[in-house]
């Protein structure tokens, strides 16, 4: 059996390099950002380590498209930078914190279109027969 001292020397020692692991995910998960492009390039979404937007780009081409067309490309082509940027956030949590109890949790929290949620599936083919053929409701 482990003397006092002993048992305190190690408990420290995990709780660095517990620290340590938390400084290193929290540094990947700053320098994360997702970006998605529509399937015709009109629009380019980067977004955050939060899935917030951080910057858009309209082409020339995203001047031909009606206000709800642009408004709906927009939200999906945000919508897919945001699944890329969720399935980031779950791959450096697993690296540090293991599939458990703190992952599931990361998961969620994760906001509903960062798509980790196993129930919701795979994202959609980036194509344009998909994306007409299958429109994304916005307004309701």
């Amino acid at each position: 059996m482990d003397s006092p001292a002993q048992w305190l020397a190690d408990y420290d020692k995990k709780l660095a390099r517990a620290a340590a692991n938390a400084r290193a995910a929290s540094e990947s998960l700053s320098r994360m950002s997702g970006t998605a492009s529509s399937p015709r390039g009109e629009v380019t979404v980067q977004v955050g380590p939060s899935g917030a937007m951080e910057d858009i780009r309209l082409t020339p081409a995203a001047r031909a498209l009606e206000a709800e067309q642009l408004a709906r490309l927009i939200l999906t082509t945000a919508q897919q930078a945001q699944r890329s940027v969720g399935a980031q956030v779950v791959e450096i949590m697993t690296d540090y914190v293991g599939d458990g109890p703190a992952l599931d949790f990361v998961k969620q929290n994760m906001p509903p279109a960062a798509g980790v949620d196993a129930s919701s599936g795979p994202p959609p083919p980036d194509d344009d027969d998909y994306f007409f053929a299958n429109p994304q409701v916005i307004v309701r």
